[in-house]
């Protein structure tokens, strides 16, 4: 779910996108993440990062889709971050 790189913070997730409201659900191993836009355009993406963005207070210039930038299931790195930021963000994806 969560992995320290030199590059950053990797965050693999699965996105549910057309959702009633945002929201960040751990599932046992699994991050899920809900957005309200639609999977068209990639609007739900940007959702994705806008909302990860404000819920995290990391800039959206820091946010970058690795891995499945058309599927559900997608690897995000947050770059330029430092480790009491990581440690605040692990600490939110617990609290979920």
């Amino acid at each position: 779910m969560l992995k320290t790189t030199k590059d950053g913070l990797l965050i693999n997730l699965k996105i549910s996108p057309n959702a009633s409201k945002n929201a960040i659900i751990k599932d046992g191993e699994i991050l899920k993440i809900k957005v309200t836009a639609q999977p068209i355009d990639g609007k739900a993406n940007k959702a994705l990062i806008e909302f990860l963005s404000k819920r995290f207070k990391v800039p959206k210039t820091y946010f970058e889709i690795i891995r499945g930038e058309t599927s559900k299931e997608k690897c995000v790195l947050i770059k330029n971050i430092d480790d009491t930021k990581v440690n605040e963000i692990k600490q939110i994806i617990q609290d979920c």
